[in-house]
């Protein structure tokens, strides 16, 4: 049976992902695959999804001993430290991943793994002007200072280290560049500078569910990718399949979302019929940035095709705050 390793499988992201992946290749009908789940957690919240979970941390060689070591078609590396998820910034961890990924692909080397698929950060092309259309190979522009610059850097490190593995030992690469990913979380807070607070896209939710009004800050027709995490899941699970040496692609879905949409979209899917929330415009305020991504190659070179629009990408968080089914991994 082929075996696909998930790295980072405990949060937020590679939860989703693993059961995602089980159900892919479950329906794919060209043989058996088997998913396994690692994360540094202990838990056993995968059990219910017949998913093995091996607990390790990449950052320990030593733990990945308990990994399987036959089969092994493909690996997917996940596990990283997150910016927003920092209660204080701390760069030492960013270090810490390259020597992770290092692991990782040492883990690969050994166990002859057919290949490593590895997301990396939107913020090394975050340079660019608001709305520029960001192509796979479009050059990275970054900043060297502030509190994400070591974290794009622990990033980039690792590809080059992706690349020397490819070619010293021929372990295939696919390398995704992501956005924000939107799949719901059981925990509604980030840390933004060190500070605890509520993350804008679930004060909206709460808003639109009680029949408040929404503020849209900026121009409404504004606009971002806006990519659910199981249109990631299936970029990553197709690359599996792909015969290709290596592979860089932009993880979204080329589908430019503007403020008003979004807005909208949470008012139909939260607000109740009969007390829809109103939008309060607010065009003095600042609307952020965002880049918008070129999926064409994923498309022609994967088979790709984003199938979660905005306002079903809404529905999906709604059932999952029914479920909560990942609240062990991630808390409240």
């Amino acid at each position: 049976m082929k075996k696909i390793v998930i790295f980072g499988a405990s949060g937020h992201a590679g939860s989703y992902l693993s059961i995602y992946a089980k159900s892919f290749f479950e329906h794919l009908g060209t043989g058996p695959y088997e998913i396994i789940a690692s994360g540094r957690r202990q838990t056993n919240v995968f059990d219910k999804y017949g998913i093995r979970y091996c607990s390790a941390d990449i950052t320990k060689p030593e733990t990945l001993s308990v990994l399987p070591t036959d089969n092994i078609c493909a690996v997917m590396l996940l596990a990283a430290e997150i910016p927003i998820y920092m209660s204080a910034y701390d760069p030492q961890k960013y270090l810490s991943s390259i020597y992770g990924t290092y692991n990782v692909l040492e883990y690969c080397r050994k166990v002859n793994a057919d290949r490593i698929l590895f997301p990396t950060t939107c913020y090394d092309v975050f340079e660019y002007p608001s709305g520029t259309v960001i192509h796979p190979d479009t050059p990275r522009n970054f900043k060297y200072t502030g509190d994400h610059a070591v974290y794009v850097i622990s990033k980039n490190t690792a590809i080059e280290l992706i690349e020397h593995y490819h070619q010293e030992y021929g372990i295939k690469e696919f390398i995704f560049r992501m956005p924000t990913i939107y799949s719901y979380s059981t925990n509604h807070y980030y840390y933004p500078n060190g500070v605890k607070t509520l993350r804008p896209i679930y004060k909206m939710i709460r808003q639109a569910a009680a029949g408040e009004p929404l503020e849209l800050w900026g121009d409404p027709n504004y606009a971002k990718d806006m990519l659910h995490v199981y249109d990631m899941g299936q970029m990553f699970c197709k690359a599996v399949l792909a015969d290709r040496e290596k592979g860089i692609y932009n993880c979204g879905t080329g589908i430019p979302v503007t403020l008003q949409e979004e807005l909208d979209a949470i008012i139909q899917v939260f607000s109740p019929a009969d007390n829809r929330s109103k939008i309060i415009y607010r065009p003095e305020k600042p609307s952020g940035g965002a880049v918008l991504m070129d999926v064409q190659n994923a498309k022609d070179e994967l088979g790709y095709e984003p199938k979660y629009p905005v306002r079903l990408l809404f529905a999906d968080f709604k059932k999952e705050m029914r479920l909560k089914r990942f609240v062990e991994l991630h808390g409240e």
